[in-house]
């Protein structure tokens, strides 16, 4: 087995998990994903956790939602006890089908995402991280050979987590202070209101609120937006490939759309729910680890010269503890290229252009 897999089961249970000895941890393992769930298993045991393994599959689930009358349990007791009673829920994908759902109609998984609420509000009230293992479907959907795409995955996830944090805790400071958000690119501008927001330093640890390994993201939840933007990084989303998605807001809402691939499936997004036409956040990447596109979110978001948008759900993190924040059965993220012709600004002050931050030396 690749040492680095074992280095990989170290990092998400020592530093993103912070797991130890007596915690309940529910291991939710993706169909590719065994040598990793082999290998965080066998931490977990010399940490002297407690472990329940669950298997994931696109095939399953597709089988089940395709057999559905589409009238779910709005509250699988049974599901939502498992996640109740956990301290710790750690998700390894590793999918051998990237459009594994892709025949599913949307209409179904809009429908089954919302009768999970109940059970998605319980694992994220857990310490829960999500990670990848390294498949040759996801290979291949990066467009990578096998082996390269490897190099990659762990290039992006073994890294200083300790000096990445400390520099993102830069740009944290700057928009907890700030009021409103401008971006200015190709196909967009757009402001956002970001007054009373805590941003999230997300340096892959759930002691920073961050829920991904890897990680390498500053992100927020705008209040309000009011502009258009262009998101020209493609994404495949519920199997379905979204390109060159352009969005027009206001008063916070969503009010016109297009996309030259996948506009259907960005119609139903859309539609899922009230909430689901409003952000939940604004995220910038800053993992210079991660250096090209892989239509994998996991990834794509957290690539430095980057800021992505999510149409749904906001999270409490970002939050006063006052106010309940957008809410919405959906939280999908889209990204934008700010490498050329790009200037993020903050209270009309310029702190990124063309993906260099105003404390770098290319600045």
């Amino acid at each position: 087995m690749d040492d680095r897999i074992h280095e990989h089961a170290e990092t998400l249970v020592d530093w993103s998990g912070r797991i130890e000895s007596g915690d309940d941890v529910v291991l939710s393992v993706d169909e590719g994903a065994h040598d990793l769930a082999v290998a965080v298993a066998e931490v977990l045991g010399e940490r002297g956790a407690n472990l329940l393994s669950v298997y994931r599959s696109d095939e399953i689930q597709r089988a089940y939602l395709r057999a559905h009358d589409d009238d779910f349990d709005a509250d699988p007791e049974f599901e939502r006890a498992l996640y109740a009673n956990a301290d710790s829920v750690l998700l390894l994908g590793g999918t051998r089908n990237t459009a594994g759902r892709g025949d599913v109609p949307d209409d179904r998984q809009q429908a089954f995402a919302r009768a999970r609420e109940d059970i998605r509000e319980a694992r994220l009230a857990t310490d829960w991280v999500s990670t990848l293992h390294p498949t040759r479907a996801l290979a291949q959907q990066a467009g990578m050979a096998f082996e390269a795409y490897r190099d990659f995955v762990y290039d992006a996830t073994l890294r200083d987590w300790e000096s990445l944090a400390a520099e993102m805790d830069r740009l944290k400071t700057i928009l907890d202070s700030g009021t409103e958000v401008h971006i200015d690119a190709p196909g967009t501008d757009l402001t956002l209101s970001i007054e009373g927001r805590t941003a999230v330093n997300s340096a892959a640890s759930v002691a920073y609120d961050s829920h991904n390994l890897p990680s390498g993201e500053v992100f927020t939840a705008p209040a309000d937006a009011e502009g258009e933007v262009t998101f020209d990084v493609p994404m495949t989303v519920r199997g379905k490939t979204l390109r060159d998605v352009h969005l027009v807001f206001e008063d916070g809402e969503v009010v016109d759309y297009s996309a030259t691939a996948g506009e259907e499936t960005l119609a139903a997004l859309l539609d899922t729910d009230d909430g689901a036409r409003r952000l939940g956040e604004l995220g910038v990447g800053m993992n210079r680890g991660i250096d090209r596109y892989t239509d994998n979110i996991l990834f794509d978001e957290k690539m430095a010269e980057t800021f992505h948008l999510a149409l749904g759900r906001a999270y409490d993190a970002c939050l006063p503890a006052d106010e309940a924040g957008n809410d919405s059965a959906i939280h999908v993220d889209l990204i934008a290229d700010t490498s050329e012709d790009a200037t993020l600004s903050v209270d009309g002050e310029v702190i990124q252009r063309n993906g260099v931050f105003r404390w770098e030396d290319e600045f």
